[in-house]
């Protein structure tokens, strides 16, 4: 049977966080930290019209596109958030999460061989997709120096003349690192001039604490050569409803667009009408949302600071990335560890590229009250580890 099984298919690495996510599922009493989950309920005025939508018998296919209705509260959104301008008609394409806008994002635009940029520590679909779609990975390596930001120098080095794409994972999954304005000023220079592409990933754009985020598309000449993704899942708590969408250039989109109709046909119909109201209304349950995820970062902060461990403080997401070097394990097998002696699940940095190695993803869609039971066991097993080292240390 293996010699049936397509070889780029096998060679793919199972994804690093649900391997700890299917160990926790086997565990009474255990504590995971480790999912991208927001702990919130979709508000009910959101799932109320996902009702309705179901009672008034709205069971149908919509367009391939996405509901005309949601392409133009979608245009709305991006023109009321960043001042950007699409066209509902053939700019917008409504897909089934984020994932879906990521992976023929890049079958649209790549062809054998062509070079894709990804910045690591990043998402774990990225690499695998441009794999699919016969591009090469091309890892730039960010570093906690720079609080994991991508710069114009690491850019620049990384441009060959193969280069097609970069992928911009900000506020990026798992570091919680953010780009401000004069950083992608910066980068979208390097970009104009050796004319390539950008895929950039604002999944959590919603999801920031130090200012409000600025897409690349805003910056000139950036809009013409962007694939904007985004999504419903985690500013509105709407994971399960598998919604999401790209905005970008016609040519590109038309291109996304036909893949789209032959995998998937349409995003769900049900899931369409609940994000049009999310749109329309949802700015309040997003500040809300946001307000409790910022106390919790806040909260974290204070306790790794209160535990001497070493971590930069991030502005986006949900997601804090503690170095965890200090202790002479693998990323791997502290959180292993950590899982078999105190109960409590976070995930490998390695699972976001090897240059993950000696940090940890810890998610702060939790509640207050879980993440101060979970710190309290870590703090525990930091101690242990520490008074063992002092003891080799005196032997």
């Amino acid at each position: 049977m293996k010699d049936m099984l397509s070889k780029q298919a096998v060679s793919l690495k199972p994804s690093g966080i649900r391997k700890f996510f299917d160990l926790v599922s086997e565990m009474d009493d255990a504590i995971s930290l480790g999912v991208g989950e927001p702990d919130f309920d979709t508000p009910w005025h959101i799932r109320d019209e996902g009702i309705y939508s179901l009672e008034k018998g709205r069971t149908f296919y919509t367009s391939n596109a996405g509901l005309k209705e949601l392409k133009e509260e979608i245009c709305k959104y991006t023109e009321r958030k960043q001042g950007v301008k699409y066209d509902p008609a053939h700019e917008v394409l409504v897909t089934v999460g984020g994932s879906e806008a990521i992976d023929i994002g890049m079958r649209a635009v790549l062809n054998p061989g062509d070079e894709v940029l990804i910045p690591q520590p990043s998402f774990v679909s990225y690499e695998p997709c441009a794999i699919m779609a016969g591009g090469v990975p091309v890892i730039i390596e960010l570093k906690a120096e720079n609080e994991f930001r991508l710069t114009a120098k690491e850019l620049e080095d990384a441009i060959t003349d193969k280069t097609k794409l970069l992928v911009l994972p900000f506020p990026n999954n798992p570091t919680g690192a953010i780009m401000e304005r004069k950083d992608l000023e910066e980068i979208a220079a390097v970009i104009r001039k050796h004319d390539i592409l950008v895929m950039s990933d604002e999944i959590y754009a919603e999801l920031t604490y130090k200012e409000k985020h600025v897409s690349i598309t805003e910056i000139e000449g950036m809009q013409e050569r962007t694939i904007l993704i985004n999504g419903f899942s985690k500013a509105f708590a709407m994971t399960g409803w598998r919604l999401g969408y790209a905005c970008g250039p016609r040519p590109i989109l038309e291109q996304m667009l036909k893949l789209h109709q032959f995998a998937i046909m349409c995003a769900p119909t049900t899931s369409q009408y609940a994000a049009v109201e999310a749109l329309k209304n949802g700015d309040d349950d997003v500040a809300e949302m946001r307000t409790a995820y910022n106390q919790r970062r806040r909260y974290l902060m204070n306790a790794f600071r209160e535990m001497k461990l070493e971590c930069f403080e991030p502005f986006g997401a949900f997601y804090i990335f503690p170095c965890i070097k200090e202790f002479g394990m693998s990323s791997e097998e502290f959180a292993e560890r950590l899982l078999a002696e105190e109960k409590v699940a976070v995930v490998p940095g390695t699972a976001f590229g090897d240059c993950g190695e000696g940090f940890l993803r810890i998610s702060y869609a939790y509640s207050l009250d879980n993440l101060k039971l979970a710190i309290g066991k870590m703090e525990a097993f930091i101690e242990r580890v520490r008074q063992h080292e002092k003891k080799l240390e005196c032997s």
